[in-house]
């Protein structure tokens, strides 16, 4: 069965925080290369991946053991790359998370400890450095004939297990304009910004460039400062406005879509399927004398059966998609067949959506 999910939830209002990005305040991706100690006979085979022998020779010659010569076949240790994210405004002696993953072939990360390791930025330098426990995502267990493996145990985290050693030289406070990044660009959205924008803060503070920016006057909005003005307009309710999407997951068998999907009429054939959407509003009269207006009630009626021989589908105009795939799901239509039948009505220009297949 292929589980159909549409939800026709009316647009709700949203902090601006939870839409946009503001302009310089952004976290910096940080990367290194370290070693992994103290496993259990989990760690990389030194035969398969010499690239651990030399940096474990590295680091015991810098802690002044002259390794020079010897041969190395220890299963305890294990080549890894570290991975952390240093966040907008960190300063120096601060703590972040980091994620350790084993690039050898190493069984396992579980109990072993980072060996201190240097993280670098985009532009070479380093900002932070790494060192702990590792907290492995998963167990790994072996015997002579089988082997159980839970999760990802050759990937783990360290939390706090890095530490901020310089901070990105950023003024914020010398800011004059901000830009606002919409995490969906629109242009309805982005102008419902620049309105609550001005309406709440002051006239022309915002405005509007494109889709996906709206620039705010620091020097306008009569605040201390850009973090005392960020303050006060990223907590303003704004309704975001979203484009018509299908998305189907075809891994998992499930479909969402918005409540603006519409269907223009269309016919499909598809083996013995036979499905009838047909749109009959009723029209409703005010009682007579009465200061009411004459309104159309819309009605949908929804028939379904197999038949022997091929069928022939008809979708009138305006049907709501979820009405579709309430139809079809109810038929115990294939996956398969579902999305091949929705890429059809799209391939036709009856679905008035952007189709997304993952």
């Amino acid at each position: 069965m292929f589980a159909a999910w549409a939800f026709g939830v009316q647009a709700q209002s949203v902090r601006l925080k939870d839409l946009v990005e503001f302009d310089g305040v952004r976290g910096n991706d940080l990367l290194g290369y370290g070693l992994v100690v103290g496993l259990n006979g989990t760690g990389d085979g030194l035969r398969n991946a010499p690239y651990t022998e030399e940096i474990m020779s590295n680091i015991l010659e810098r802690l002044g053991v002259n390794v020079t010569g010897e041969q190395f076949r220890p299963r305890n240790v294990a080549a890894v790359i570290v991975t952390a994210t240093l966040p907008p405004f960190a300063r120096s002696g601060g703590r972040i998370d980091v994620t350790v993953s084993a690039i050898g072939d190493a069984d396992s990360l579980q109990g072993g400890t980072l060996v201190m390791t240097p993280l670098t930025a985009a532009d070479g330098d380093i900002y932070a450095v790494a060192q702990g426990t590792i907290v492995a995502g998963g167990v790994a267990a072996r015997g002579e004939a089988a082997e159980v493996i839970e999760g990802v145990p050759t990937a783990g985290v360290i939390p706090a297990g890095g530490r901020v050693e310089r901070e990105v030289e950023f003024d914020f406070t010398q800011m004059t304009q901000i830009r606002l990044a919409l995490r969906e660009p629109d242009f309805t959205t982005a102008a419902r910004v620049e309105r609550v924008i001005n309406g709440q803060i002051g006239r022309d503070v915002a405005r509007m460039l494109d889709a996906g920016t709206v620039l705010v006057d620091i020097t306008r909005a009569n605040r201390r400062s850009p973090a005392h003005a960020i303050s006060a307009i990223e907590n303003l309710a704004v309704e975001p406005q979203q484009k018509a999407r299908v998305v189907v997951d075809q891994a998992s068998g499930t479909i969402v879509m918005g409540s603006d999907v519409r269907i223009s009429e269309v016919a499909v054939s598809q083996n013995n399927l036979t499905l009838r959407i047909e749109e009959a509003p009723v029209v409703v009269q005010p009682n007579p004398f009465s200061q009411g207006e004459t309104v159309a009630v819309p009605r949908t009626g929804v028939a379904l059966q197999e038949e022997p021989g091929p069928g022939l589908a008809l979708i009138q105009s305006g049907t709501s998609l979820s009405d579709v795939i309430a139809g079809l799901n109810a038929l115990g239509v294939s996956a398969r067949d579902m999305i091949d039948i929705l890429k059809s009505i799209k391939a036709a220009g009856a679905l008035h959506a952007e189709f997304v297949v993952r």
